[in-house]
């Protein structure tokens, strides 16, 4: 039996506690500053009310004041907080991580600099540590909702970090016949394809949108959907080439794409805009909820701009997400740029 402390009580890292408990491991579950509510909750009933659904009983429970005690003695830590808890990870939890105990995180997101380099949280969380610092960051990616995982339905994610033995020792903790772990050591690619697919999420999504306004008219619009998500997947991939990651792991931007059309708040978002909202009203009636999603999706045209000065990209390749990007921060209405899909493929 391991000691596995998960930080941070969202969604996503409490759907952990599942494979991770009935592979027999002492788990904890530890708030980040905005959980304890969650963690007071849990300790009456086992109840997570964003998760809804009830977690086993035997899971140990920590506000965030006990973050210390929590990570006493731990085998592995899993960072599960989201990507604006990602500064505060790096500057409250990294200076107290045992070096000789690895981490894993569930975040999902990236940061962009001035120049349009895309820089992964692992990458970013390395940079605050010693030069000499021995402790392995390792992440996770690929399509699994919190909701479906929670409910044992058969999930297939990609583990990435510096060696192999590191992942495959984390990927022995997590297996069940439910939750399926391929490996990788390109952090870089993964971390980046599941970043992208969130604001590229809201992108598909703008085909629900338009389709309810569009009314009952019998037809479904499937094309239009399957238009958006093809691309989607071209303008992931061109991204992915730029930055370095490993052409093999679009398959977990696809996927995850696909999970995240189908529910939560990138496809509410999505859906809303199509359907011609703005930013504000959406912002009004998902109040309290985080949009992260918005955020990656501004970051990565803000990125490609950059890069397009640079020569390194040209931002006609990538009038979908220029799109997403208008509606998002100019303002600006729904108005697919079909034509500006079209392109030459020379075969080579």
């Amino acid at each position: 039996m391991s000691v596995i402390t998960l930080i941070g009580a969202g969604q996503m890292a409490s759907a952990l506690t599942f494979p991770l408990f009935e592979n027999g491991h002492e788990v904890r579950l530890c708030a980040s500053p905005l959980d304890d509510e969650i963690i007071e909750r849990l300790r009456k009933d086992c109840y997570h009310p964003n998760l809804m659904r009830t977690l086993h009983r035997g899971i140990r429970l920590y506000r965030n004041s006990e973050l210390s005690e929590a990570i006493r003695g731990a085998d592995l830590i899993v960072c599960g907080v989201s990507s604006f808890g990602v500064e505060w990870f790096a500057q409250e939890v990294l200076p107290l991580l045992d070096e000789n105990v690895p981490m894993i995180s569930v975040t999902k997101g990236m940061l962009d600099h001035e120049d349009g380099t895309m820089e992964t949280y692992p990458h970013y969380w390395q940079s605050k540590l010693p030069a000499d610092s021995r402790l392995k960051l390792c992440a996770i990616g690929g399509p699994c909702t919190a909701r479906d995982l929670a409910d044992h339905d058969p999930s297939y994610v990609g583990f990435c970090g510096p060696d192999f033995e590191t992942l495959r020792e984390i990927r022995s903790l997590f297996s069940t016949d439910y939750y399926i772990i391929s490996l990788t050591l390109d952090v870089t690619g993964l971390e980046c394809a599941v970043a992208l697919k969130n604001g590229y999420a809201l992108g598909t999504a703008l085909a629900l949108g338009i389709r309810e306004t569009l009314g009952d008219d019998g037809i479904n619009h499937n094309n239009m959907k399957s238009a958006l998500f093809q691309q989607s997947v071209r303008e992931m991939s061109l991204l992915l080439e730029a930055v370095g990651g490993r052409a093999e792991n679009i398959m977990f931007a696809a996927g995850d794409l696909d999970v995240t059309v189908s529910a939560g708040r990138s496809r509410t978002v999505g859906l809303m805009l199509g359907k011609g909202c703005s930013m504000e009203e959406i912002s009004e009636a998902l109040k309290g909820q985080t949009l992260e999603a918005v955020v990656i999706a501004t970051r990565t045209a803000r990125a490609v701009r950059a890069l397009s000065q640079r020569g390194i990209l040209n931002v006609s390749d990538f009038p979908l997400l220029m799109h997403v990007d208008a509606l998002l921060n100019e303002g600006g209405k729904v108005n697919i740029p079909w034509k500006a899909f079209e392109t030459e493929l020379n075969g080579q």
